[in-house]
């Protein structure tokens, strides 16, 4: 057995071209383009890996000004845990930790969650999607459908964050999440990262089209670096004062 890069290639080609045919995808940028409307925040969560998706959703170039990124490391920067928490390897499984992460956020009442997880089964996550739609607020899912139904829940509630959300986008990841078989087991060429970034820039796309389409100017960031960006970004930045963070 023999592995051959082009293979993942054709893989990742075949689901950009049909992963933007998912109808969910105009339902996340609805509920999105109600959130902005009212004057909510897009507040986003992935540990692991999945933070990746959140910091394509939350401050980059492109992309939506009233967006803030949540990680694990908020319990220790905006809580009171001691910094070797963040070393516990089950530190994700730990639904207690998910309402540490919420209470120190600077959340409001029209704001809406994105929570990237590609299992959708870890304790923070679901317990994070518990305590969200408790609530009221939004709530959008992007996971693997296939990985996810394929393990057990291990919330005590034995609930998955696909049972929680109010749309699922399927990132069309396996069971595993790579997808070149190995001879001695298991897989390489992972494809979560790459499918669940572009349903996140779906998403933004299509709800900076749904403002343009309302008349409204959507608060989109400049690069940074380019001569004005800096300018920009700050003046849309201060219109979220206390509710946005940028950096760690």
């Amino acid at each position: 057995m023999t592995i051959n890069p082009q293979d993942f290639a054709d893989h990742i080609a075949h689901l950009v071209r049909t992963i933007p045919d998912d109808p969910e995808i105009t339902r996340a940028a609805d509920l999105f383009t109600k959130a902005l409307t009212a004057g909510g925040v897009i507040q986003a969560f992935g540990s692991g890996h999945s933070e990746a998706v959140a910091m394509e959703i939350a401050g980059r170039a492109g992309g939506l000004v009233p967006t803030n990124r949540l990680a694990l490391r908020d319990i220790v920067l905006h809580g009171d845990a001691p910094r070797s928490t963040l070393d516990r390897y089950d530190l994700e499984r730990d639904p207690a930790v998910a309402r540490t992460i919420l209470d120190v956020a600077p959340v409001r009442q029209h704001d809406l969650f994105v929570i990237i997880s590609n299992s959708g089964v870890n304790g923070v996550v679901v317990e994070l999607a518990t305590l969200v739609k408790e609530r009221g607020h939004d709530l959008i899912a992007i996971t693997s459908r296939s990985h996810g139904d394929a393990v057990p829940a291990r919330h005590p509630s034995g609930r998955k964050l696909t049972d929680l959300a109010d749309v699922v986008l399927d990132n069309r990841a396996p069971y595993g999440d790579s997808v070149l078989p190995l001879p001695g087991g298991g897989a390489t060429g992972a494809v979560s990262t790459i499918t669940s970034a572009l349903l996140a820039q779906l998403v933004v796309t299509r709800t900076v089209a749904n403002l343009l389409e309302a008349g409204e100017t959507p608060p989109v960031y400049l690069s940074a670096n380019i001569p004005e960006g800096d300018a920009h970004n700050l003046r849309l930045e201060a219109l979220y004062a206390g509710r946005i963070r940028r950096g760690a």
